[in-house]
């Protein structure tokens, strides 16, 4: 199944269809402000019921930063996929390399964490973007990524 063309936002549903990630790992809600070619917003409403609280940490709970690269790593995947319109089907989006990571501010739950990604090159299957999150204005979490377009084997 496509999704229609010319969407400025993208839903759950719209989002499982481009992504491969699910339940516990699926890490954004929604897609919005999807400028193609350039940048993207994407949604992740914190949870007191994500399955990483339990351990990080019982008494104070904090989303683990690296979580936090994760959810901007999959907003890149699926505002690239859509936009640059790229068959997914049978291919991962995989990692291949983070710098500048950096963490401002414990992620909590109740949080609506807003992840901004820029394409900042592409030479597919190769790109690298910049994210940025940020809970009520205020920066969170941001970082530089290089991931790739690969088959699943």
């Amino acid at each position: 199944m496509r999704i229609e063309p010319g969407k400025s936002v993208l839903d759950i549903d719209d989002l499982m269809l481009l992504l491969p990630h699910r339940y516990p790992m699926l890490m954004i809600d929604r897609l919005i402000d999807i400028k193609p070619g350039e940048s993207a917003v994407a949604i992740k409403n914190v949870s007191i019921n994500e399955p990483f609280f339990a351990g990080h940490f019982p008494q104070k709970p904090v989303m683990p930063g690296v979580l936090m690269i994760e959810a901007m790593a999959q907003a890149a995947a699926a505002y690239t996929s859509y936009t640059e319109n790229l068959d997914t089907e049978g291919k991962i989006v995989l990692f291949m390399g983070v710098d500048k990571a950096r963490f401002r501010k414990p992620v909590t739950p109740g949080d609506q964490v807003l992840i901004a990604v820029k394409t900042i090159q592409r030479r597919p299957p190769v790109w690298r973007f910049e994210g940025e999150a940020t809970v009520g204005g205020k920066i969170v979490a941001e970082a530089t990524f290089a991931a790739m377009l690969a088959q699943m084997a």
